[in-house]
């Protein structure tokens, strides 16, 4: 199974988001910065390495908000894991998405995210305002 690992990254109570390239798998929807994990690398160090990847920050990275299963439709099984980040150095740069956007938890149903993410999205003004 591949893990996924996506960073929830607060600023003034917003949340950064970024919509997909109009190519490749699922285009133009919207996500949480991250990606896989790739073979020997922890959780958290992937997302360390996708933030600097996608955004040119190092995070600090907080804690585990969830996890759960998720599997589209023809492909494997993926593991889910979200994480808080409040702390970073540097200013996020868009390097890998059509756009980034800093949002409101409760304005994020109202995007069109990826199918794996909507059970978390759900959730988010809940989750963000318990930590």
């Amino acid at each position: 199974m591949t893990t996924v690992v996506a960073a929830i990254i607060q600023r003034d109570s917003r949340i950064l988001i970024g919509q997909r390239k109009d190519l490749g798998h699922h285009p133009l929807k919207w996500e949480f910065p991250g990606g896989k994990v790739e073979p020997g690398e922890t959780p958290e160090a992937a997302l360390i390495r996708e933030l600097q990847e996608e955004l040119g920050i190092h995070a600090r990275i907080d804690r585990e908000l969830m996890r759960y299963e998720y599997q589209y439709p023809g492909r494997s099984r993926i593991l889910l894991i979200f994480y808080r980040v409040v702390d970073f150095d540097g200013e996020p740069r868009n390097l890998d998405f059509d756009q980034i956007r800093w949002e409101q938890p409760e304005l994020l149903r109202s995007y069109d995210f990826l199918e794996g993410d909507t059970q978390f999205v759900a959730q988010v003004p809940g989750l963000i305002s318990e930590a």
